[in-house]
């Protein structure tokens, strides 16, 4: 056998091999994709299909709903007990003897101040939108029987006959009375014990929500008291489950988590916080009605990002547009100018790349979390799907960098495939030159053998 014979049949013993590497792959792929479906279909099926661990999941999450308001309150009043532990501390440790009791009464009065403010945000709301709800509400109720009147009248005295809607209004009216009587005598008598029943479990339910938040209150106090130790015995006992190397991945995993959640949340509470007071000083010029309520409206919704703009804009433009329907249109003028402002100046200025993901990720997890999880998805969709895609590119990355290729995605975007033998990444033009030179090779070698 001659040596261009044996390097032949080497190479085709390697092409095989490859082949044969390049098959258990994509099985393992295939694999590994179908498993995933098949878990996710299977959580699916649990979690959503079957009730008894959807009621069994409800029941803890009912129990345990104090504690995770307890838990949820202080990671957001921790930065605003921190500020001012930093001015407490130093204050008086010029007027106590022991710095140890110094650091114990300053967290003691920061706690107390974090709840305070806590508490004055929330009257403050509570002031601001309880009085115009009952007035707005309390004029459109007086406004009604008014305008019902006015159109009873207009019909009766055949002022609308020359649009020709006379007769359509009344047969209308006539239709609604006859459902409304209908509606008292066979739905609203018999059905009152299940309407007072109803009325009755929403009071227990609020009074529930308020014992609940009370207590989550005491959790804050404790939590916040003694948070430094609770972060002390999660990294212990994560070093005793894993490995140094491992253990110092998952810690650095809840700092980058502790950095996006904590950037992403409090950032839109104060980006939102502005909009809010801007909207509330646009509206009092533009002599909107009820400025307050429209004002915490939008505000509020503004915490949700992309979609929150337009949904209260929704129910403060129906507000407006029954009293006022050009200052409806105003409204809506000044609503569109101050998200555009918002999303292009007062957000990036706040928020910077706290997410680190694109326009395109973010509405994705915003429609994910929203669709699965309500309001409260909508809201820390885009932080959860932020730390799923930092966990996912760290993976790639550290599989990437064994292969001794190199991370930065740009060079993928025009690659026609890489050098197996270097490493190098080929793009097409050199790709094509590559296979032309083997191929004129391969006829030398050829033509050397006819020789």
């Amino acid at each position: 056998m001659t040596d261009v014979e044996k390097q032949k049949q080497m190479e085709q013993i390697k092409q095989s091999e490859d082949g044969m590497r390049q098959t258990v792959l994509l099985i393992k792929i295939g694999l590994m994709v179908f498993l995933t479906f098949a878990c996710c279909t299977v959580f699916f099926f649990l979690v959503l299909r079957y009730k008894g661990v959807a009621d069994t999941w409800h029941l803890i999450t009912g129990a345990l709903q104090p504690i995770i308001i307890g838990l949820g309150l202080a990671y957001l009043l921790n930065p605003v007990m921190k500020f001012q532990e930093r001015h407490w501390l130093p204050f008086l440790k010029k007027k106590m003897k022991s710095e140890k009791s110094a650091a114990k009464v300053a967290r003691g009065l920061s706690i107390a101040g974090a709840i305070l403010f806590l508490l004055v945000i929330l009257v403050l709301l509570i002031a601001a939108i309880v009085p115009s709800v009952v007035s707005s509400v309390t004029g459109l109720v007086e406004a009604l029987p008014g305008n019902v009147e006015s159109l009873i009248h207009m019909v009766k005295s055949g002022k609308l006959g020359a649009y020709g809607v006379t007769d359509t209004i009344s047969d209308m009216l006539t239709k609604l009375t006859d459902q409304v009587e209908n509606w008292a005598t066979k739905d609203l008598l018999p059905q009152m014990q299940q309407y007072l029943l109803q009325i009755t479990s929403g009071v227990i339910t609020m009074v529930k929500s308020i014992l609940n938040f009370i207590i989550g209150i005491i959790v804050v106090v404790y939590v916040l008291s003694i948070k430094e130790s609770l972060v002390g015995q999660s990294k212990k006992i994560v070093y005793a489950i894993f490995k140094p190397k491992h253990g110092n991945i998952i810690i650095e995993v809840f700092h980058k988590a502790d950095e996006v959640f904590g950037g992403f949340i409090i950032g839109k509470i104060i980006d939102s916080a502005i909009i809010g007071v801007i909207c509330y000083f646009g509206c009092l010029i533009l002599h909107i009605p009820d400025t307050i309520l429209v004002a915490v409206i939008i505000g509020v919704t503004n915490v949700i990002p992309v979609f929150g703009p337009f949904i209260g804009a929704i129910p403060t433009l129906l507000l407006v547009v029954i009293q006022s329907p050009l200052h409806a249109l105003y409204l809506l003028i000044f609503i569109i100018i101050l998200q555009q402002v918002d999303g292009n100046i007062i957000g990036p200025k706040i928020l910077g790349d706290s997410t680190g993901l694109s326009a395109f990720w973010v509405m994705f997890s915003i429609l994910i979390g929203g669709g699965l999880f309500g309001f409260l998805g909508m809201l820390l969709g885009v932080p959860v799907f932020a730390m799923i895609y930092y966990i996912i590119r760290r993976l790639v990355n550290h599989s990437i960098r064994k292969k001794n290729l190199t991370t930065v995605t740009e060079a993928y975007v025009e690659a026609a495939g890489v050098d197996e033998a270097t490493g190098a990444i080929i793009y097409y033009g050199e790709k094509q030159k590559k296979k032309r030179t083997l191929k004129d090779s391969g006829k030398k070698d050829e033509t050397k053998k006819n020789q």
